[in-house]
């Protein structure tokens, strides 16, 4: 194995112990910490840490600058769904005719706000939380806001963990004579 495989193998193996570890804070912090805060039930607890996840994994990219891109993305997108599915939950309940709806304007709203890159995320962050409202009917308006803590939850965790992993961990791992394995972005 040449030198530069080995740096980026080592590289590739810190990258994805840092996501790991990033995934259980994420994970521990929505379901113990925000738990502990607002709960509805133990189900939707655990939903509220895979969403988290999501949300961390969704910004660790391989650069810096490009995991705050990535977070900006993710929180506007996120922001589009929280505003069109808390105003329909707070009067209606879940509804097939109403996940369509919301979906299509979710990412119209997106797109007609500058951001068709977050069009996609905008409709999936739509569809997940109206789902939820349907499976627990009882507090549906609550899912919006629940969904948009555990995203920030996520993102926060997602871009510390990117700045650690670009400006503390990469800079260790380059290898002998100065060349970059990977130099941070």
């Amino acid at each position: 194995m040449k030198l530069s495989d080995r740096a980026q193998a080592r590289t590739a193996l810190a990258d994805s112990v840092v996501l790991a570890l990033a995934s259980l804070v994420t994970y521990l912090l929505a379901t113990r910490l925000l738990s502990r805060v607002h709960s509805v039930s133990p189900a939707d607890d655990m939903l509220g840490g895979l969403w988290a996840v999501i949300a961390t994994i969704f910004v660790n990219r391989s650069t810096y600058s490009d995991s705050l891109s990535a977070a900006v993305s993710r929180m506007a997108a996120t922001f589009v769904s929280f505003v069109y599915c808390l105003i329909y939950l707070a009067f209606l309940p879940f509804h097939t005719w109403a996940l369509a709806l919301l979906v299509g304007v979710s990412a119209l709203t997106a797109t007609l706000i500058g951001r068709p890159g977050d069009a996609i995320t905008a409709a999936i962050t739509t569809t997940v939380v109206l789902v939820v409202a349907a499976v627990s009917p009882h507090g549906a308006w609550e899912q919006p806001i629940l969904r948009l803590a555990d995203t920030v939850i996520g993102v926060a965790v997602g871009v510390a963990s990117a700045w650690l992993d670009q400006r503390v961990i990469r800079p260790r791992i380059r290898p002998p004579g100065g060349g970059s394995a990977n130099a941070p972005g």
